[in-house]
C-alpha cells in the first residue's frame, strides 16, 4: 500500500494527478487526510481522503509514501507526528518516498537529501540539506523520487509507476493519457 498523505493547504494537482495515474495502473494507493477525512487544498478546494492519519501507522503494509507540496501544506506535513513516523520507517526500510514541490523541504530537514541528487520548487533549494540540487522536472535517486511542482506533477506520477512497475508501464499510461503527443 502506497500512501499520499493531504494535509490543509496541500497542492491539489500534485497531490491528485499521481494518485490517478497509480490507480489507472492498479496500484494500490490511499489518500491520508492529517488530521481530518476533508483536507481542504491550497486552492480552498474540499477534497475526501480514503482514511485519517489516526486510523493507520507504518506497518509491513506500507510500501511507500507521497508527499504533495503547497503551502502551507507542507509545513502541516512535517508538523505532522504520523507524517513524520511514515518517513522514518520508509527511510528504515529503503521504501519509495516521493515528495513534490516544498515538500522535499521536510526530506531535506531531516537530512534525508544529504548526498542524494533532488528537486523541488524554486526558492526552496536552501532547505534540502546537502543533496545535490538539479535542474531537473522530476528526479529519482534510489528510494527518493522528488519533482518541482505542479507542472511536474504528470511526470511524478509516471515517475512513481516506472519506479513501482516499470518503464513499460509508465510509459503505456502516458501514451493511454496521451501525455507523449
Amino acid at each position: 500500500m502506497y500512501y499520499v498523505f493531504l494535509a490543509d493547504g496541500f497542492e491539489e494537482t500534485e497531490a491528485l494527478a499521481p494518485v490517478d495515474i497509480m490507480r489507472r495502473a492498479e496500484i494500490e494507493v490511499y489518500t491520508v487526510g492529517v488530521g481530518a477525512k476533508v483536507v481542504t487544498s491550497s486552492h480552498q478546494i474540499p477534497v475526501v481522503a480514503d482514511v485519517v492519519d489516526c486510523e493507520i501507522g507504518p506497518d509491513k503494509d506500507c510500501e511507500g509514501i507521497i508527499l504533495p507540496g503547497g503551502m502551507p501544506g507542507t509545513l502541516n506535513l512535517e508538523k505532522s507526528a504520523t507524517v513524520q513516523k511514515f518517513i522514518d520507517y520508509c527511510v528504515e526500510n529503503k521504501l519509495l518516498i516521493a515528495a513534490i514541490c516544498a515538500a522535499p523541504s521536510v526530506l531535506g530537514h531531516k537530512g534525508i537529501l544529504d548526498g542524494k541528487k533532488a528537486v523541488c520548487f524554486p526558492g526552496f533549494e536552501g532547505q534540502l540539506g546537502r543533496a545535490e540540487v538539479c535542474n531537473d522536472a522530476v528526479m529519482t535517486d534510489g528510494n527518493i523520487i522528488t519533482g518541482c511542482g505542479a507542472g511536474a506533477a504528470l511526470k511524478f506520477g509516471f515517475e512513481i509507476v516506472k519506479y513501482i512497475q516499470s518503464e513499460a508501464s509508465a510509459n503505456h499510461f502516458k501514451a493511454a493519457m496521451l501525455c507523449d503527443r
